[in-house]
């Protein structure tokens, strides 16, 4: 049954979907176009009307206004307790710091740089600087001195802040190469603190009269992508793309942003704020004054605490955060003996995901008396102690960043937790792509995100087109913004393709195509991801363009390692020694011959050498994001790539 909706219009071109007897929408199928047989465009129309004034600036002070006392943060002390923001005084705290901005003499325009993790005076920052008329530049904490030193130069921020003293330090040898940058202001010194009290002589109507400036059109931030093929650049978004993009997510992912059980939503970010990724589930919190949380640390000791603490009903994550928590389950299970028996709930899992699966989409009756009884007799005793790692509430999670894969896809839909998969860029302010609900297609990134059209090249790369991709790369030197899209549409470097119902399923990256002697063309990606699915395996590269056959360097993880040299009977030794261990090989030979299911002859694996160590990202092999850098992890590692072509 249709139903009306209250924050669109009567008149608007935007669709309204029907419900289901939670409020969720059920979905019309998106619009394709077909060529030659084959799937090469779909469409979905937006959800939510366009944004025709105003800004991000104004959310903190609407929220106030609207309703002053929800609670729209929790904000976390250093003990690990948590207390609660509301709206009121979120509005107040952002006031008081785009103010003291002010004060310190930062005008419309300017860019401030933040270099922090994810904690709670990311987002005060963001949006005071947006109140005071500036532009956000965020920089990964983790990055070089060097790195640091040429996003400063190249967005000619005037303002930067550190999280940390150490940070500022480090790039001390490098301010006088930084001419615009005049302030430097570091969040443990209470620095932030400091803003909000120099503000107090500024009067309030200067807020208003620089919130009065800001339109949709406005630049809202520059982002540096993370580089995985050469220089980072740049893009510039406006507040207008974070409303285009976070608009329709709240009203595509309902369940995420809106109460539908007695759980008030809420969502614990841990994934970094200098990503665009978690930029944009951020403002769509506060859009959506659903309760949001930062977590700064990924380490387990430090997040299982505050997972534990703040409860979450959705988590924002990536397929490597999902593959070690299940991995970490497993190893658990078979250190106590019990391995079978999860391995027998893993399989139930995953079969009750597909049939839920098929239900959802019509080409099956969903779970069976006997499925249904064998799922509610391992949830007390596998998937309850999952959801409970992760806060004992998780419901839900939104997963990007990599292709997740259908086997921990199902597994998870059957463990309690559905997976809301994504696909984007930094280009497309987030997801242009997600997993609908009650429509899932496991293995697959989902539909066009409303108001986003996706067409498939003839190569084969993905195309995106829509109100939330960028105004264009930031570019001084051409004196400001340069255009990023050809006739609307951005291409994306990736290879994907479109199935006859519109879901779009990524297979590589246009760059990472790999070209064998032989002129047969392999996609790197589905054999990574699957291999990197493993227990024992961290990292995997897949190799072999301009060679004879395609091989891989594998890296080894740290937890998996040990754990099976404990179950094997094994005492430490030395990694180069362990690596000798003809029964390591099998295991990992195995893992290979499994992934190679997955392929033609020409396109499986051949050799393979397992690595001493693993990619990381001081080494410069990962970006922030966890994406390899190829060229870094082939030039580090050119020896044994040579060994794997003696000939």
């Amino acid at each position: 049954m249709s139903t009306s909706h209250p924050n669109v219009p009567a008149s608007s071109a935007t669709t309204v979907p029907a419900t289901d007897y939670d409020g969720v929408p059920v979905l019309n199928e998106p619009r394709t176009i077909r060529l030659d047989g084959a799937v090469r465009e779909a469409s979905m129309p937006p959800f939510a009307p366009p944004v025709t004034h105003g800004s991000l600036a104004d959310l903190p002070f609407e929220n106030a206004q609207t309703d002053a006392g929800a609670i729209v943060l929790s904000r976390r002390a250093a003990d690990g307790s948590w207390s609660d923001v509301t709206a009121q005084l979120f509005a107040e705290q952002v006031l008081a710091v785009a103010k003291g901005l002010i004060a310190e003499g930062l005008v419309p325009g300017d860019r401030i740089a933040v270099m922090a993790r994810t904690t709670y005076e990311w987002t005060l920052l963001d949006f005071a600087a947006w109140a005071a008329g500036l532009v956000t530049v965020p920089v990964y904490p983790t990055s070089s001195v060097f790195q640091t030193r040429w996003i400063l130069q190249d967005s000619g921020a005037v303002a930067l802040v550190t999280e940390t003293a150490a940070q500022a330090a480090a790039l001390g040898p490098e301010l006088g190469h930084i001419p615009d940058l005049r302030h430097l202001w570091v969040m443990e010194k209470g620095h932030v603190e400091r803003l909000a009290e120099q503000g107090g002589p500024v009067p309030e109507a200067e807020i208003a009269v620089r919130r009065g400036m800001l339109g949709p059109d406005t630049l809202a931030t520059v982002i540096y992508t993370s580089g995985t093929t050469g220089r980072p650049k740049g893009c510039a978004l406006s507040h207008g793309n974070f409303f285009a993009e976070v608009d329709n997510a709240i009203e595509l992912l309902h369940p995420v942003f809106k109460a539908t059980t007695g759980d008030e939503p809420s969502v614990l970010l841990f994934l970094p704020m200098s990503h665009v990724f978690g930029r944009m589930v951020a403002i769509a919190c506060v859009r959506a004054r659903v309760r949001l949380g930062h977590a700064p640390s990924l380490k387990a000791e430090d997040l299982l605490p505050d997972l534990a603490a703040f409860r979450p009903t959705c988590l924002l994550t990536i397929p490597y955060m999902l593959e070690k928590v299940f991995n970490s389950a497993r190893a658990k299970a078979e250190a106590g003996g019990r391995v079978a028996a999860f391995d027998r709930a893993a399989a139930v899992a995953r079969r009750y995901g597909e049939a839920l699966e098929a239900r959802q989409t019509g080409t099956g009756n969903g779970p069976g008396r006997g499925l249904r009884t064998a799922r509610g007799f391992y949830d007390p005793l596998v998937y309850r102690r999952i959801r409970a790692a992760m806060g004992g509430r998780v419901r839900y999670a939104i997963c990007g960043g990599a292709p997740l894969g259908r086997r921990l896809a199902a597994f998870y839909a059957g463990a309690g937790i559905e997976i809301f998969e994504g696909y984007g860029l930094t280009e497309t302010t987030g997801a242009s792509t997600v997993t609908p609900p009650l429509k899932p297609r496991l293995g697959t990134v989902g539909w066009p995100m409303p108001g986003t059209k996706v067409r498939i090249a003839a190569d084969g790369e993905i195309l995106v087109a829509g109100d939330h991709v960028l105004r264009g790369y930031w570019d001084p030197q051409a004196g400001g913004v340069v255009p990023a899209t050809r006739d609307g549409w951005l291409a994306t470097g990736d290879i994907g393709e479109l199935d006859d119902d519109g879901y779009l399923t990524i297979t590589g990256r246009k760059k990472e195509l790999l070209i064998t002697s032989g002129g047969k063309s392999v996609a790197p990606a589905p054999l990574e991801n699957w291999l990197r699915a493993h227990p024992l395996i961290s990292q995997v590269l897949v190799l072999g363009d301009r060679r004879p056959y395609i091989s891989a360097l594998i890296t080894l993880d740290e937890l998996g390692l040990a754990h099976w040299r404990q179950m094997n009977g094994l005492h430490p030794v030395p990694a180069e020694l362990l690596l000798d261990d003809p029964e390591l090989w099998a295991v990992v030979q195995r893992a290979v011959d499994d992934a190679n299911r997955l392929v033609s002859r020409p396109e499986s694996i051949r050799r393979f050498a397992i690595l001493p160590c693993d990619f990381t990202e001081e080494a410069g092999h990962l970006t922030p994001s966890m994406k390899l850098r190829r060229e870094a992890v082939l030039a580090t590692f050119a020896d044994e790539v040579a060994s794997l072509y003696p000939d």
